[in-house]
């Protein structure tokens, strides 16, 4: 599975078409929630799906509708995009040297925050389910920012393209346009 998500990590590099790219990055989201659900992260998994391979395709290929379908030539290769991306790629991979190994029953998260859930939510929430009561209560704040990124993400391309035609020209309410090419008449 990870192999074929490096394979369309690498077809998002070197496509040209606009549309080929928004396809491969709805695959990509839809790859990356299966291996999330796989690895027992089913929230995190779902919003993924939901956003990453719904909501962003429909908005992408709404945007792609209004565009044309080709990127804009220029440059193939730009070096100092290329150093940039090898160093945070390796600022990365060192980062996970610290992490503890997937799954380690001896991980710090399982010495200090799930029994504190473990044992404290029944009590403090209320709630018998302690993932409910961890997404709701717990992290909810997290939650509230999180919806509140996204209305504001939605709500921002909303108002780039309200009025916009696929030719670039900005439709009138009345239902007219002007002709900008004719000029005014005297």
């Amino acid at each position: 599975m990870l192999l074929l998500l490096a394979a369309v990590t690498l077809a998002v590099i070197g496509v040209r078409n606009l549309f080929g790219l928004v396809a491969l990055s709805s695959v990509y989201s839809f790859i990356m929630a299966t291996l999330l659900i796989a690895m027992d992260a089913v929230d995190v998994g779902m919003t993924e799906a939901a956003v990453g391979a719904g909501v962003s395709t429909v908005l992408l290929l709404s945007a792609l509708h209004l565009v044309r379908t080709e990127e804009a030539p220029g440059k193939i290769f730009q070096p100092i995009a290329a150093v940039l991306a090898l160093v945070t790629g390796a600022a990365l991979i060192y980062g996970t040297w610290g992490l503890p190994v997937y799954g380690d029953p001896n991980g710090p998260i399982h010495h200090h925050v799930a029994p504190y859930y473990i044992e404290q939510t029944p009590e403090e929430m209320g709630m018998p389910n302690i993932v409910t009561a961890v997404l709701a209560s717990y992290r909810g704040y997290d939650t509230l920012g999180e919806t509140t990124v996204i209305f504001t993400g939605g709500l921002g391309v909303m108002m780039l393209l309200r009025g916009r035609r696929r030719d670039g020209s900005k439709s009138k309410k009345g239902g007219q346009r002007r002709d900008d090419n004719k000029g005014d008449a005297a």
